[in-house]
Order: C-alpha cells, then sequence, then structure tokens
C-alpha cells in the first residue's frame, strides 16, 4: 500500500493547492502506516523536484517530456496512465483545480476506475481509509468507502487540507520520460485562458475580509473596504451582496463562489449559511462581527464579536492605525 500525490504546476509556478494535496497524503500516509511519495508533470522541471525533495516523501517523480510542457488532456492520462502502471499505488490524490478536472475523468476511464471527486476530509476506519465530500452545496456530508482493485482516485477540495504542515524530510528525486508519441495528442494548446483586469483570486489571499447582508446598503461597503485596507486583506463578500451588485461576482466566497484558506477571515455581518461556510471552512482563524448572538457564524468562529458592526468596525480601524 502507498500513496502518490499528483502535483500542479504552471511555467514552473506551483498552484497553491498542490501543497495542500502534498500535506494530505503525508497525513493519509501516515495513518495508515505506508509510505506517501509525490510526482510532477512538465518539462525542464528539475528545480520543482528538488523542492519536493526537502519534503517528507519516499520518492519524488519528475515526469519531464516536450508533449507536457504545454497541459493537454491526452499527453496528461498517458504520462499518468504509464506512472500508475508501473508503480501500483494504492491512492492517487490531486487538487481539485479546474485542470484536474479536465483529465482526471479521462484518466479514471483509462484505467476502468472510479475517481472520487471534491474531497474535504478523511479518517482511517479498521485499516481503512474512508472519504468524506459534500453534497447539495455542503447541506449533507457523504462517506465513501474504497473497494475493488487499486488504484483509488481522489481531488481535494480547495483549503480541505493546510498546505503550510507539508514535513520537512529529504527523498530522492527519479526522472521520468514518459513514452508520449505526437500522434497522441490531439488537441493543440492555446493561450491560458484569463479572468478580466478587474479579477482577483482570493485563494491566494492570506487575509480577507467578508461583509454580509447586516451592511444594509450598497453606500455603507466603503466603511469594511476601509477595514480590509487597514489590515493589507483582500475584500469580499456573501452572495446575496454580489447577487445585488454592491461587489462585483468575482468576489463572492461560497459554494457558488470562491473557495479561500486564508490566515485570518473576518466576517462582518454574515449570518453564516451553510453556502457560505463552505467556501471559507478552510480558514486558519474565522473572526466574526454579527449583532445576532445565535448567528450560526460563531459556531465556527474563534473569535467573535457581539455587537452594531457600524460601531465596531470604526472602533477596530482606529486602533489598527493607532497600532502602526
Amino acid at each position: 500500500m502507498s500513496v502518490l500525490a499528483i502535483l500542479e504546476q504552471r511555467a514552473g509556478a506551483w498552484n497553491r493547492a498542490s501543497f495542500e494535496t502534498l500535506a494530505a497524503a503525508q497525513q493519509i500516509a501516515k495513518e495508515l502506516g505506508t509510505t506517501a511519495s509525490a510526482a510532477v508533470l512538465g518539462q525542464n522541471i528539475g528545480a520543482l523536484a528538488n523542492e519536493l525533495a526537502a519534503t517528507d516523501l519516499a520518492v519524488v517523480y519528475a515526469l519531464e517530456h516536450d508533449l507536457l510542457k504545454d497541459y493537454t488532456p491526452d499527453a496528461y492520462t498517458a504520462a499518468l496512465k504509464e506512472l500508475l502502471d508501473r508503480l501500483k499505488p494504492s491512492i492517487v490524490l490531486f487538487p481539485h483545480t479546474y485542470q484536474v478536472r479536465d483529465f482526471l475523468p479521462k484518466l479514471a476511464t483509462r484505467l476502468g476506475r472510479v475517481a472520487v471527486s471534491d474531497v474535504v476530509s478523511h479518517r482511517v476506519e479498521s485499516g481503512q481509509l474512508v472519504l468524506v465530500r459534500q453534497l447539495f452545496q455542503g447541506k449533507v456530508n457523504v462517506d465513501v468507502g474504497l473497494a475493488g482493485d487499486a488504484p483509488h482516485l481522489a481531488s481535494l477540495q480547495a483549503g480541505a487540507y493546510r498546505g503550510d504542515r507539508v514535513a520537512a524530510g529529504a527523498a530522492a528525486v527519479e526522472v521520468v520520460a514518459p513514452s508520449i508519441q505526437p500522434g497522441d495528442v490531439r488537441t493543440r494548446p492555446l493561450e491560458p485562458f484569463r479572468e478580466s483586469q478587474r479579477a482577483v483570486d482570493l485563494g491566494a489571499a492570506e487575509l480577507i475580509v467578508s461583509v454580509g447582508r447586516g451592511i444594509k446598503e450598497a453606500g455603507n461597503i466603503p466603511l469594511v473596504e476601509k477595514l480590509a485596507h487597514a489590515l493589507g486583506a483582500e475584500l469580499a463578500a456573501s452572495r446575496p451582496i454580489c447577487d445585488a451588485g454592491w461587489l462585483p461576482m468575482e468576489r463572492q466566497v461560497g459554494s457558488s463562489g470562491q473557495t479561500v484558506a486564508p490566515k485570518m477571515y473576518m466576517a462582518i455581518g454574515i449570518s453564516g449559511a451553510i453556502q457560505h461556510l463552505v467556501g471559507m471552512k478552510g480558514a486558519r482563524i474565522v473572526v466574526a462581527i454579527n449583532k445576532d448572538a445565535n448567528a450560526p457564524i460563531f459556531e465556527v468562529a474563534d473569535y467573535g464579536i457581539v455587537g452594531d458592526l457600524f460601531q465596531v468596525v470604526p472602533a477596530l480601524i482606529e486602533a489598527i492605525q493607532n497600532a502602526k
């Protein structure tokens, strides 16, 4: 039995979710009493492989090929199937990124396996791994047992595991040259899709100040924006704020918005509906400000302030500015 993490990079830069997947692989391997390894695909990825070699892994596999320079589902599927057929790992973990969502079903079909997508947690029962995923926008948790022959494939939801908990160590690096032929790749990569200039990646933010319906009207948004600026944080919002057009949709956190995992998430005037909690449950520290002491947000908050945000927020801004 072994655990293999497939990590994602683009143009020599890691996808942040890769280290969350790496941490999960290490944790699961430890709980199962087995080893964890990792693989990365691309061209001229020696530096990335060497970076992984400083973590607690058995082996780092660097899949190098000219046809892996730019992502295509055909090349990635061919390279990974060849690797999995050779290594025969028990569990293969992926970050639940747009890229993985594109090729993982294809890889699973090629292997004759089923992939468990968007996993949020796990546990080990009687030596067997049980994966947990959510249904109905996070309203229901479902346990998924692994049956049949390995490998078992799963993608992990962003923020479900802590990337800063990757254990250091020393691993061997093995360069692998997959036998991919030009005729195997039926698609031609185009320029990567780019969001509009105003778009913001909340998933990369370390500090987030988020506002909900408690702000009452669009004219009050600048108050929370001022707090975000004082903290050096990104401004976010719950769905009603974005649906009303008070902030752009790219600022929405939740099941139908972005999933975030900042060092601190400050929820201001947000009640804590499950659809919102799904998007921010990966935060290390949650601070909630709400005048309703029974608001669900306080059930997940590390620090809570029961009070009128129009009194609390100006006091916080003043205290932060004085501290600076």
